[in-house]
């Protein structure tokens, strides 16, 4: 390993850390980092399922006192059985839509272009979404109904249009969906859980061949990178939130996006439009 592809190693793990949770598209940054970066092909596909397993354990080891407390609970508690069945039937929609349509999303929109657009798009609607009048029934997420989960389970999967979002989709359907800020917040991060292990899992095994023990001291980097900067996040995000609303991130998103398309439409960055 050189030392330029540990540095675009530890480059995407924080990228991965920092925008997973965050609802700002942890793809849509990828994509954009690592044209900037020429790392992509079949290896970097390999490594992206590696860094966002990072990312999620930093989030297990975050909410590990309630996951405890739900798996004892199980036999016996109605909150954790109520609050499991609730992630499944809002991990479902995700599983069947993106069976059908991954490949799909992946061929046609995985390009700076697509991601810089629906960055602003989301952006938009996240200020839209924090200026309407919140109607809360769900202070805890012990409070959502299944109703309520599966509604935010057909959000998620707005997340497969990479810039979208899935945090921001999750989060932000769930504002709309009658859940408080901070609530909306924690579901969505229990539902990252199942989702994107499946996803790392299918994926895994979709492209096992992928996997060379030669990338293992990559995939180290970027794996403990991402669960550091992860941990960074989910804190951050946790206390932020007890005290703003998301339009910070909503601007933030408008201005990135505008930014990558204004160097793409006056030719400052030859982005490559022609890896989607």
């Amino acid at each position: 390993m050189d030392l330029w592809t540990a540095a675009q190693a530890l480059i995407l793990g924080v990228v991965e850390g920092l925008t997973e949770f965050l609802p700002i598209s942890s793809t849509g940054h990828q994509i954009i980092v690592a044209d900037l970066l020429n790392f992509g092909g079949e290896r970097a596909m390999a490594f992206n399922i590696i860094i966002q397993l990072g990312a999620i354990l930093a989030v297990v080891w975050e909410f590990r006192r309630k996951i405890l407390d739900v798996v004892t609970g199980l036999p016996t508690q109605r909150n954790a059985q109520r609050f499991t069945i609730n992630l499944l039937i809002a991990f479902l929609p995700a599983v069947v839509l993106g069976v059908i349509f991954a490949d799909m999303i992946h061929h046609y929109l995985f390009n700076p272009i697509t991601v810089a657009t629906a960055l602003v798009v989301g952006g938009i609607i996240m200020l839209w979404a924090e200026r309407r009048q919140h109607e809360v029934h769900a202070e805890t997420v012990d409070d959502i109904t299944w109703k309520d989960a599966l509604k935010v389970g057909f959000a998620q999967c707005l997340a497969m249009i990479p810039g979208t979002s899935r945090s921001g989709s999750t989060i932000i359907g769930g504002l709309l969906f009658g859940l408080s800020r901070k609530t909306a917040t924690e579901f969505s991060f229990f539902l990252a859980m199942p989702t994107m292990v499946g996803a790392a899992v299918y994926s895994g095994y979709k492209y096992r061949d992928l996997f060379q023990p030669a990338d293992l001291p990559v995939f180290a980097i970027g794996f403990v990178t991402s669960f550091i900067f992860a941990m960074i996040a989910v804190k951050g995000l946790l206390k932020f939130i007890a005290s703003h609303s998301y339009a910070a991130f909503a601007w933030y998103r408008i201005a990135f996006g505008l930014l990558i398309l204004a160097t793409w439409q006056f030719g400052w960055i030859d982005w490559a439009v022609a890896k989607a």
